[in-house]
């Protein structure tokens, strides 16, 4: 099929995207601060919501910041974007390993993360994903997050490696390096929007190979104004959606460890559980990226965030064996790998790529707010009650409230 042909020409940007999400302030923080819980409760006398409270404040953070990332990526452009982002985000994330105790430090730390990594988001990369990739958009948005599963995977065994060898303070800076020195230099190297002067004669030569790219190299794209956006009904639709769900999903994957630890597992043996999220986030972002392409996109998620109420009832039970654990926790990395794709794609539908970053960002601030205060809300409730059941029942319910408002978003406006 022609359209395949995006991906010879656009896969640079798909490689260095993935590279770029997976080590950026989407996965890295997210998906191993559970691994620091044990070391701060061991040297700081720290309880889980303590640690978890982090999160909440970081979306906060993100909540004002990602509007404005998303503003600047529309007019700076992406690539200047990301290399400043991978740069600064790296250097704060380094900085966690200065943590004295102090409360007040810890969470200075992650709003500074927030602030100067926040380019590293979905938000930037995702724009050139879109601009290169047409007909195959959907699973090149799919493969670019690949790296949120992958690294989701690979960070918390290789966090927990460096926290048992060598101590907490070296498992943050041996974090750090990794979009350091992995992220940075490949994306100097390979990623480029279709505007970028470098990539001209490409870009021509894919417009003799695929007609309908004509207008994929000009800036004057269309779509709505955020002003626009927001007047419109489909804005408040995703926005309010996407909070029950990303509070959700979002609010057992940081805690998993503890979640595991109340049914009886290992530490060691909950991070290798907990690691499986990782792998069904990867199967998430293939399965989800190639039905956006052929299926309506609300349908899709609408099925796929309603599958995830089984995993909260396996949580709810008092005994769970190594198997079903398992599968509770691919069930519900398997709807983590559709979010952002989801997201990134229906901007694109409904909003069009015009002011795609901004509006994305804007929409990112609602999400921000389920995701980061998700993971504290579970930690107070195991703190008030000793027990995850209560916060899994209310997971339950608001995959339903998130998921039903999805059906009502129309045919697509831009295509």
């Amino acid at each position: 099929m022609s359209e395949n042909k995006e991906f010879k020409y656009g896969w640079p940007v798909v490689t260095s995207s993935a590279l770029g999400i997976g080590l950026g302030m989407s996965p890295l923080p997210f998906y191993t601060i559970g691994v620091f819980i044990a070391p701060f409760a061991e040297e700081f006398g720290w309880r889980v919501d303590q640690v978890m409270l982090a999160l909440s404040v970081f979306s906060l953070t993100a909540l004002f910041t990602s509007p404005l990332i998303g503003y600047i990526t529309d007019r700076l452009g992406v690539r200047k974007m990301v290399l400043i982002s991978v740069f600064t985000f790296s250097m704060c994330f380094m900085a966690f390993s200065l943590n004295n105790g102090s409360q007040v430090v810890y969470i200075g730390l992650w709003i500074a993360l927030a602030f100067f990594g926040s380019g590293t988001l979905p938000i930037t990369w995702t724009k050139a994903v879109n601009r290169w990739f047409i007909k195959k958009r959907g699973l090149a948005l799919g493969l670019s997050l690949l790296g949120t599963g992958l690294f989701g995977f690979v960070a918390k065994h290789y966090a927990s490696f460096f926290v048992e060898n060598y101590g907490w303070r070296t498992a943050y800076i041996a974090l750090a390096l990794l979009p350091l020195l992995i992220a940075l230099p490949v994306a100097y190297l390979l990623f480029r929007d279709t505007n970028d002067p470098k990539v001209e004669d490409k870009v021509a030569k894919m417009k003799e190979e695929l007609p309908y790219f004509k207008n994929a190299a000009t800036k004057e794209l269309p779509g709505l104004s955020l002003k626009a956006a927001l007047r419109d009904y489909r804005f408040w639709i995703l926005a309010l959606s996407f909070i029950p769900i990303s509070f959700a999903i979002g609010g057992p994957i940081p805690n998993f460890e503890k979640i595991l630890d109340t049914k009886g597992f290992s530490t060691s043996v909950a991070v290798d559980i907990a690691s499986a999220v990782g792998i069904a986030v990867v199967v998430g972002r293939l399965v989800g990226g190639y039905l956006l392409d052929k299926l309506w996109a609300p349908g899709v998620s609408f099925v796929i965030f309603m599958i995830p109420i089984f995993a909260c009832m396996l949580f709810r039970q008092p005994e769970l064996s190594y198997g079903t654990a398992i599968a509770a926790v691919a069930i519900l990395g398997l709807a983590a790998g559709v979010e952002y794709d989801l997201m990134a794609y229906l901007v694109s539908k409904y909003f069009g790529m015009k002011n795609y970053s901004t509006i994305y960002g804007t929409l990112y601030g609602f999400f921000a707010i389920g995701a980061g205060f998700g993971p504290w809300l579970f930690g107070k409730s195991f703190a008030m009650t000793g027990s995850y059941d209560t916060i899994f029942f209310y997971a339950m319910i608001a995959f339903i409230v998130g998921a039903i408002p999805l059906l009502f978003l129309g045919k697509y406006q831009f295509d």
